[in-house]
């Protein structure tokens, strides 16, 4: 799949989701902090798993609370129409950890990573209604809540 296409789909989730506008450079932004917050999740997952003696990383083991569900749920949604989630299969990264995820828990990353982007623009509306494009700011505001939370 083309960058272009790539770009313009990634511009397109985020107008839809949180009525922001992004632009080329902060896809690569987006791309890394999302990854960074997945990769805190699948490390918190295993830590489940192995309190619970099991090998294997499985869905239910991903810290996924009712507001991150329910970003995922409305990220599936969108993706019917904007047809993204192509492009988060290969971006989603899969991070090396002591246990393997199940096929069940690796399919569900990207529909993970897409309901993070939800509620990354949500947060950033949230931080500063009357902002149309994001700037260094409200990124690193942004990045600071999720923190706090996962």
């Amino acid at each position: 799949m083309s960058d272009v296409i790539a770009v313009s789909r990634f511009e397109r989730l985020f107008r839809t989701a949180a009525s922001l506008d992004i632009d080329k450079s902060d896809i690569r932004r987006v791309g890394d902090f999302i990854n960074d917050v997945l990769y805190r999740m699948v490390a918190r997952a295993e830590g489940i798993a192995k309190a619970n003696n099991r090998d294997i990383i499985a869905p239910w083991d991903l810290p996924i609370g009712a507001g991150l569900q329910e970003r995922m749920h409305e990220f599936r949604t969108m993706d019917e129409e904007i047809e993204i989630r192509p492009i988060l299969d290969q971006l989603a990264a899969r991070p090396p950890m002591d246990l393997d995820l199940s096929e069940d828990t690796a399919a569900r990353l990207p529909e993970v990573f897409g309901g993070l982007i939800v509620a990354l623009g949500r947060i950033m509306k949230e931080i500063d209604p009357d902002m149309n494009t994001p700037m260094t700011e409200h990124w690193e505001r942004s990045e600071r809540v999720f923190a706090l939370l996962l």
